[in-house]
C-alpha cells in the first residue's frame, strides 16, 4: 500500500455520505470553473494553468486528471513541458521571495543579540 494509489478516488463516496450538500456544491463549482458554458479562456490553457497549479500543490490526482484533460483538449507535449517548468519558476521564486522574509528575520535577531 502506498499514500497515493489509483483506486483512491473511490473513498469519495465516504465525502459524498458525510458532507453531501457541501460535496455537492463543490462539485457544482468545480464544474463550473473548469467547464462553464460561459467561460472565455479555452478549456486547454484552463487545464494547463489547472496541471501548474496541480504541480505547485503537488495533488497526484489533479496532475493526473488535469494532464489528461488538458491532452484531450489538444494541449502539446511542448506545450505542457512549458507549464511544467512555469510552474517550477514559480515554485522556487516563492521560496527565493520568501528568503528575503528570512533575511530580515536574521538581521533583526543581529539586532536584538547586540550589546
Amino acid at each position: 500500500m502506498s499514500y497515493h494509489e489509483h483506486t483512491d478516488h473511490q473513498y469519495a463516496r465516504h465525502i459524498r455520505a458525510g458532507a453531501p450538500a457541501a460535496f455537492k456544491a463543490f462539485m457544482a463549482w468545480d464544474a463550473e470553473v473548469l467547464r462553464g458554458s460561459n467561460n472565455v479562456i479555452p478549456a486547454k490553457y484552463t487545464e494547463l494553468m489547472a496541471v501548474a497549479v496541480a504541480l505547485t500543490t503537488q495533488c497526484a490526482y489533479c496532475i493526473e486528471a488535469h494532464t489528461k484533460a488538458a491532452h484531450s483538449a489538444g494541449a502539446t507535449q511542448q506545450e505542457l513541458a512549458e507549464t511544467v517548468m512555469t510552474a517550477a519558476a514559480l515554485r522556487a521564486g516563492g521560496s527565493y521571495a520568501h528568503g528575503f522574509m528570512a533575511m530580515k528575520f536574521f538581521d533583526q535577531s543581529d539586532k536584538n543579540t547586540a550589546p
